[in-house]
Formats: structure tokens, C-alpha cells, sequence
């Protein structure tokens, strides 16, 4: 239960109701390989990019390995740490690298900056909690909206903001760092993680452009494989099993979420999401999980200028990281942002972490075994 601290050198969220849609064909696969998207590497990072102008670095870490446990009868813990970078002044948050100790484990992570409140609101939590850090399915585990200021997937190395641009980090910032932890694993169980990142912080005297991370969920469907049998291929059943592991708030989630209680089983969903306000586009990633075929963000799609902001035609698990767009793209009150997913229930016949489990109905689910359609995209709105 401490607050991580430097140990060495120093969007609000667009998830709004929206029209959503399926397809129960399946578009062409990509070819089997004989491991498509195994879920984890292990490689070393390279170096960071040297420091630009204004940029320092603060270098985080877990002050003693956390061992993780899933609850519920689950194979997943989300766990979050309490982050602090001490800072006395306002600063911007410009990119960052994150350190996963165990990648055998390590599914992703994200940061989330609070504000006063909801800071000591953490810390209570924390205080409260047995061992390091508090579970946090879904969120980071306090009241209110937070920022998302930093995240990494398999495949990402070094994160670096567009070049004049940061996340606000006013005086006192702290962050949450929640980690998933997959423990579908064999061997799996008992293993340790003592995971860290360096985050890269500009002083707060140049004002930047403010950035801010829109996410864009669409819905999951995914029905069991022709062959395949067993309880929790009833739709149900599979909803039941995914409340019981993360929380009631998420049978509600998958009822009233994109979909507005509207099902379409199909192996290919979207969701169409207006965008509230005038906004440029500078990054994007697309988030799955192993049964995750395609992915694809657009901008207008069948209208006048329509765009592709990110094309992901063979997904890979073990490459996710968050890319900077050529061009970066405007966007204005009134436009569309799709986000089209395809999964493919054949997969976990092939996948040695997903073999050994029953065969069961997709729904959106934080574990690994179940699935999500998630647009991740970098944003800045006019000063």
C-alpha cells in the first residue's frame, strides 16, 4: 500500500450511446499461423529518444513485487498503484515508457491522472487494502471522470507526444497505474511483478498544446464456433459468468452500452459515435484481445470525405502500440467516428492459453479470455 514514487532522474472520454451494427459473415481471415497472436513477448525495450527541449525524465516503480491473485474464480486481476511524480509546478506530460517487469503476465496498463480529490480518495482506498495497490476492474477505481494520459499494450515501446503537445499536469498531479494481469497462464500462478515507467515531463513555463485520449468502444458479439457446445454458449450464461467475475456494472455495461440492449450475433461488429466538438486527430491504436482479427477507425464512413484514421486488416495481439497518424486529422461537431471489429471464435482452438477452456458465447469482458472493440484516439481541441 505505497504511493510509487521517482527512484532515480528526475478527453474526456467520448463513450456516448450511438448506432451500432453487425454482420454475421465473416470477412476473409487472415491465415492461421501456427501461434497467431500469442497474447505476450518478452523483448527487451530500446533506448529512449533523447530528451527534446523543456523534456526531463521521472522514473517510477513499484517499491516491492506485487503477487498477483484473480478473484471471483476468474484467471484476471486489474490491480491499481497510486503513482506520484511529485511535482511542485505545472508540467506536461509529453510521453512515456513503460517497464513491464513480468511480461509473462503483463496484459496492459493504463494511467490515469486525478485531480486533488480524487487523490486522496485513492490513497484511502490504498490505505484500506491489504498488500500493494486496490483492485480496480474497468476504471481506476474512484468517483468521477479521470484523464487517461498514458497506456501500454504488447508492441508498444516508447510513447512520444507530438512534438509542442502534453497532458496538463498541474502541481501535486498524481496518477493511477492500473495493471492487468493475465493468469491464464501455466505456471502462471505466484509469479511476481514489480513493474515501473519513465515517464518523459516538460516544464509547465511554454504552454503546450493540451492533449487529451477519446475512447470509441463497439460492441462484442461473438458466438460459439460451428462444432463447438456447452453452457456458456448460451448468451446468458456467458453475461452471468462475466458479472460474477468483474461486477454487476458490467452485465449492465454490455445491456446498455453501444448497442443500446439491440443484438446482432455476428463474428463483425461497429459502432457509429458522434463527436461532440471541433478537435484535431494525432494518434490512434486499436485494442482487442486474442480472438481479434481486424480492426478499423473511420472517420464519415459513407460520406462525403470520408476518412480512415487507422486500418488493422490482421491484428496482432503482440503489436498495439499507440501511432502517430501521418497527417493529423480535424474534426468538427456533428462528424462520425466508426469503429468496426472482427473476432474469430476458431482462434481459441489454436491459441494455447484459450485451448483449455470451456467454449463460450464472446461478450465485452476485461478478461482475456473475453473480448473488447475499443478505438483509442489522441486528441487536442482548439485553444
Amino acid at each position: 500500500m505505497r504511493i510509487l514514487r521517482p527512484v532515480a532522474t528526475l478527453s474526456t472520454a467520448l463513450l456516448l450511446l450511438a448506432a451500432c451494427g453487425s454482420s454475421p459473415s465473416t470477412p476473409a481471415a487472415a491465415p492461421a499461423t501456427s501461434n497467431p497472436h500469442s497474447g505476450h513477448t518478452a523483448t527487451s525495450a530500446p533506448p529512449p529518444t533523447p530528451l527534446r527541449t523543456g523534456e526531463r525524465f521521472v522514473d517510477l516503480a513499484l517499491p516491492q513485487a506485487y503477487t498477483p491473485q484473480a478473484p471471483n474464480g476468474g484467471t484476471d486481476d486489474y490491480r491499481c498503484f497510486l503513482v506520484d511524480p511529485e511535482l511542485t509546478e505545472d508540467a506536461y506530460l509529453t510521453g512515456s515508457q513503460f517497464q513491464p517487469q513480468n511480461a509473462a503476465i503483463v496484459h496492459h496498463a493504463i494511467f490515469y491522472r486525478l485531480d486533488p480529490q480524487q487523490a486522496t480518495e485513492a490513497a484511502a482506498v490504498d490505505a484500506q487494502t491489504p498488500g500493494e495497490g486496490w483492485t480496480c476492474f474497468g476504471d481506476a477505481g474512484v468517483e468521477g471522470q479521470t484523464a487517461w494520459v498514458a497506456h501500454w499494450a504488447p508492441g508498444a515501446g516508447e510513447t512520444l507526444m507530438p512534438a509542442g503537445s502534453g497532458f496538463t499536469m498541474p502541481p501535486g498531479s498524481k496518477l493511477v497505474m492500473q495493471v492487468h494481469y493475465n493468469l491464464l497462464e501455466t505456471g502462471a500462478a505466484g509469479q511476481t511483478d514489480q513493474s515501473g515507467i519513465q515517464l518523459r515531463v516538460a516544464a509547465g513555463s511554454t504552454p503546450l498544446t493540451k492533449l487529451s485520449t477519446a475512447l470509441f468502444p463497439a460492441p462484442i458479439e461473438l458466438p460459439c464456433a460451428a462444432g463447438e457446445s456447452g453452457p456458456l454458449c448460451d448468451r446468458d450464461a456467458a453475461v452471468a459468468d462475466v458479472a460474477k467475475r468483474f461486477g454487476e456494472e458490467q452485465e449492465k455495461h454490455l445491456i446498455e452500452g453501444c448497442s443500446a440492449g439491440k443484438i446482432t450475433p455476428g463474428d463483425t461488429q461497429h459502432c457509429d459515435q458522434p463527436v461532440e466538438g471541433a478537435a484535431t486527430i494525432y494518434m490512434a491504436a486499436g485494442h482487442m484481445h486474442l480472438l481479434g482479427r481486424s480492426i478499423k477507425i473511420e472517420l464519415n464512413p459513407g460520406r462525403p470525405g470520408a476518412q480512415t484514421i487507422l486500418d488493422v486488416p490482421q491484428y496482432n495481439f503482440d503489436n498495439q502500440a499507440l501511432v502517430p497518424l501521418p497527417k493529423p486529422i480535424q474534426v468538427k461537431a456533428g462528424d462520425t467516428v466508426r469503429v468496426t471489429c472482427t473476432h474469430d471464435a476458431k482462434l481459441r482452438k489454436m491459441l494455447p492459453q484459450l485451448q483449455k477452456l470451456p467454449p463460450r458465447y464472446v461478450v465485452w469482458g476485461e478478461g482475456t479470455s473475453d473480448e473488447m472493440c475499443l478505438g483509442i484516439l489522441v486528441t487536442a481541441r482548439p485553444a
